[in-house]
C-alpha cells in the first residue's frame, strides 16, 4: 500500500465496485422504461439526462456496471485458470507435455482475437453474460500461460524446488504449493490486465451488435447511442458517461498493475534518498568536528 498506484487504482475499483454492488438496490427504477422526455439534458430530475427514448442515463450507467464489470471478472477468472493450468503444468513436467501445450498456446496467440470473438460470439445460441465472459476467456488465456510457462521453467530448477523433489512431494503438490505462490505478482498482473481486455471486449462485441442487447450495460449503452447518432444531435451526455465508466476503470486497473510491477520487479523500483533536516546534519558536522561554535 506504499505504491500511490496501488492505493489510486484501488480507490477507483472500490468506487465502480461499490456502484456495481449498491447502486441497483438504491436507484431501483427499470433502466430499460421509456416514456420520459427524449434526449433531455442533465437536470435535477435526471442527472446524466435522457436517451432518444426518454430512458434516464444514471440509471443505466450503474445497472450497466454490474453486466460490464461482471464480464470482466468472471472471463478474467476463467481465463486465469486456464493459464495457471497450461503454463504452470507444461513448464514444470517439460517434454511432449510442455511441446503439446506450447503449441496449443501458440495457435490461440497467433489467432487474431478480435475476430475470432466476433465469429464465436456470433453462433452462441444465447448471449447472456456467462456466455460472452466464455467466449472472451477462450481467446484471453494464451498470453498468461505463456508467460507463466516461462517463470515456470526458471523456477523448477531452484533449490526449494530440488528440495521438495528430493523429499518425496508429488508434482501436482510442488506446482501449486511449492511454485505457484512465487509467481502470485505475474499471475496478479495478467489477472488485471485480462479484466481490462475482458471489458474492452464485452463493449466492443456490444457496440457491434453481438452481445445481448436487452440487458443494459456500457457497450449497449454506446450501441444504442451510435445507433440514435447521439454524436450527431450533440446529445453528449448519452455517450460520455459509459465511455468515461470504461475509462476509469481501465485507469484504476492499469495503475495497479504499475503498482504491482513495481513490487515485484526491484528494477522498476524508484528508491528515493532519505531526507534530513537541517539541525540533524549540523549536529552530525559538528560531532564530527567539521563545523565551528
Amino acid at each position: 500500500m506504499r505504491s500511490w498506484k496501488i492505493r489510486i487504482g484501488l480507490l477507483i475499483l472500490a468506487f465502480f465496485a461499490l456502484m456495481a454492488i449498491f447502486g441497483p438496490l438504491l436507484l431501483t427504477g427499470d433502466p430499460s422504461a421509456t416514456g420520459g422526455e427524449a434526449l433531455a439534458g442533465p437536470s435535477a430530475e435526471h442527472w446524466l439526462g435522457t436517451t432518444q427514448t426518454g430512458q434516464d442515463i444514471l440509471l443505466q450507467v450503474v445497472h450497466g456496471s454490474r453486466v460490464s464489470l461482471g464480464v470482466g471478472v468472471l472471463s478474467a477468472v476463467i481465463a486465469t485458470v486456464v493459464s495457471i493450468a497450461v503454463g504452470l503444468v507444461g513448464g514444470y513436467f517439460g517434454g511432449v507435455v510442455d511441446e503439446t501445450l506450447s503449441v496449443l498456446t501458440n495457435i490461440f496467440l497467433v489467432l487474431p482475437a478480435l475476430p475470432l470473438v466476433i465469429v464465436l460470439a456470433g453462433y452462441l445460441p444465447q448471449r447472456g453474460v456467462a456466455s460472452v465472459a466464455v467466449v472472451i476467456a477462450a481467446t484471453g488465456w494464451a498470453w498468461g500461460a505463456r508467460i507463466l510457462r516461462a517463470q515456470t521453467l526458471s523456477i523448477r530448477r531452484r533449490d526449494f524446488v530440488e528440495a521438495a523433489r528430493a523429499g518425496g512431494e508429488k508434482p501436482l503438490r510442488i506446482i501449486f504449493y511449492e511454485i505457484l505462490p512465487v509467481e502470485l505478482p505475474v499471475i496478479a498482473t495478467s489477472f488485471l490486465a485480462t479484466v481490462v481486455a475482458a471489458i474492452l471486449a464485452e463493449a466492443g462485441l456490444s457496440f457491434l451488435g453481438l452481445a445481448d442487447l436487452s440487458t443494459v450495460s456500457w457497450g449497449s449503452m454506446l450501441y444504442f447511442a451510435q445507433n440514435g447518432q447521439a454524436l450527431l444531435v450533440g446529445a453528449w451526455w448519452w455517450f460520455i458517461p459509459p465511455g468515461l465508466c470504461i475509462a476509469l476503470v481501465g485507469a484504476g486497473l492499469g495503475l495497479m498493475n504499475f503498482g504491482i510491477d513495481e513490487i515485484a520487479n526491484p528494477r522498476l523500483r524508484t528508491v528515493r534518498a532519505p531526507r534530513r533536516s537541517r539541525r540533524g546534519s549540523t549536529a552530525v558536522l559538528e560531532t564530527a568536528g567539521e563545523v565551528g561554535p
